[in-house]
């Protein structure tokens, strides 16, 4: 069998009328107004590429700025598909949607929603679009030519037991950053930012000839909404981000939160492991905590299969974003202590996912330089966080990035129309339920908050929580919000 899954998309993962005009004037430490550009060229649908062939789905490319602030300059392409409603009648837009990420490719998400069993309403009421953003999968790629060992190496730092760790780690983040920053998009380095993605969304919609777009973003485009509509506050219809990101969006401070986040959820699978004797895992969930604590040591000292310790966590924390992982997960627990473990394979995007991943983290915000600094938050988290602190507060290639910004992050704001809406499990290991919260205090009378009382990485369609999902359904077709925020509470599983 072939549990294996590298670890890219795991921070992540398995997630958009005339003209771009300025937008509408948003904070002050915010990015200026791009100057104007001409109005996109037709959209040209057709078939779209295997595998994301879809026999309902369609897809098209669109030249956008390389630079916003040169919009005459170079241009790059954005790969878009769309899922159009089947019931003209009934259909009111369009809704634009992001899987997550960064680095993540979106082409195929319309269908991957209709398939989640995305509710008929909206599907009649909005053609839905998907995109890949820039960097990723068929819009112009990046790449950072990362070896088939630093692929799948995976993007979890190494779980660090002390300073020493944490030097030994710079030496390796070094080297990425510097492949990347010599690579042959290396050219793309200071454009691949979600600013910039936010701006290429507002080109999508213009190019679709609307004067305004919905929205639906998971995880890392929860983050890319709140971006959009801060900066387009004035094209957005209903806006739904969830799974949320904290209001700094993936920065240092996210990252050391996943550290958290596992914290929350592990004890669902504590339990679930605990309830299932024949994976031989732990009788209590006290158990099943030792058994992950003594095998992460072991596979530190002897790894199988490639997987260390680091991987072994990593892997962890991956299995604990859907419940029906959770079999795999305790099998996969179950082989590596017993010393064997057949090896997956890479996915044939490995590299530009994780290379994506990378460009955007490093760029949209400045990471700390000093050794000190990730050697002190090791030092905090292996106490504070023991399940994997001490590897999400390790020093990354960010720390290494090239200091060419060319213009400051997007500063989340309150001002505009009152039609976001957040949507959010309690115990979430991705985008932990403490930066929602922030996010939700950010956004301020913009938004309205619901909060589902269920594990897991992903609310709507995805989860069991029909509170959470009935209220996220009424939003896009009718409007309709809570007056204020809501608390869903558990529900029984059918």
């Amino acid at each position: 069998m072939k549990h294996r899954t590298p670890l890219a998309l795991t921070l992540a993962a398995a997630a958009l009328a005339a003209t771009a005009a300025a937008p509408y004037p948003a904070a002050a430490t915010s990015p200026a107004p791009a100057p104007a550009a001409e109005a996109p060229a037709p959209l040209r649908w057709g078939p779209c590429p295997k595998p994301t062939a879809s026999p309902a789905l369609r897809c098209a490319t669109l030249k956008v700025p390389l630079d916003y602030r040169h919009p005459g300059g170079r241009t790059i392409e954005i790969a878009l598909s769309r899922l159009p409603s089947e019931n003209p009648a009934k259909r009111r837009g369009v809704l634009l949607t992001n899987p997550g990420g960064p680095g993540a490719p979106g082409l195929a998400h319309p269908a991957d929603l209709a398939a989640a069993k995305l509710p008929r309403a909206v599907l009649d009421a909005y053609d839905l679009i998907g995109f890949d953003p820039r960097g990723t999968g068929r819009s112009t790629p990046v790449t950072c030519h990362l070896t088939p060992a630093q692929q799948q190496r995976g993007a979890f730092p190494v779980h660090a037991r002390g300073p020493a760790d944490v030097t030994r780690e710079a030496s390796y983040a070094r080297t990425v950053a510097r492949r990347c920053a010599t690579s042959r998009t290396a050219w793309m380095l200071p454009h691949t930012t979600t600013a910039n993605t936010a701006r290429d969304m507002d080109r999508i919609r213009a190019a679709l000839g609307e004067s305004t777009v919905s929205y639906l973003g998971h995880s890392y485009g929860s983050q890319l909404g709140a971006v959009y509509a801060t900066m387009f506050p004035r094209r957005g219809d209903r806006i739904v981000l969830d799974s949320v990101l904290g209001p700094g969006g993936y920065d240092v401070t996210a990252f050391r939160a996943l550290g958290r986040g596992m914290e929350d959820r592990f004890p669902d699978f504590a339990a679930f492991a605990a309830a299932h004797p024949e994976y031989g895992l732990g009788s209590t969930p006290a158990q099943v905590t030792a058994t992950y604590h003594a095998l992460a040591r072991r596979l530190d000292a002897k790894p199988v299969e490639g997987v260390d310790g680091t991987l072994f966590r990593g892997l962890t924390f991956q299995g604990l974003y859907v419940d029906g992982l959770m079999p795999v997960l305790a099998r996969t627990w179950q082989d590596l202590a017993a010393g064997r473990l057949e090896p997956g394979e890479l996915p044939p995007n490995q590299e530009n996912v994780m290379a994506a991943r990378l460009y955007v983290l490093c760029a949209d915000s400045r990471w700390p330089r000093s050794l000190g600094t990730y050697q002190l938050n090791v030092l905090v988290d292996r106490l504070r966080h023991p399940l994997i602190g001490a590897s999400t507060a390790n020093v990354t290639p960010c720390a290494f990035w090239p200091d060419e910004r060319r213009e400051p992050p997007v500063r989340i704001s309150d001002r505009g129309p009152s039609n976001i809406l957040l949507v959010q499990n309690e115990r979430d290991p991705g985008t932990p339920l403490t930066g929602a919260q922030r996010m939700r205090r950010t956004l301020g009378e913009r938004a309205r908050m619901v909060t589902a009382d269920q594990g897991g990485h992903g609310v709507y369609p995805f989860g069991r929580n029909t509170c959470a999902n009935d209220v996220a359904t009424a939003f896009l077709t009718t409007g309709r919000r809570p007056s204020t925020d809501l608390a869903c509470p558990a529900e029984t599983r059918r």
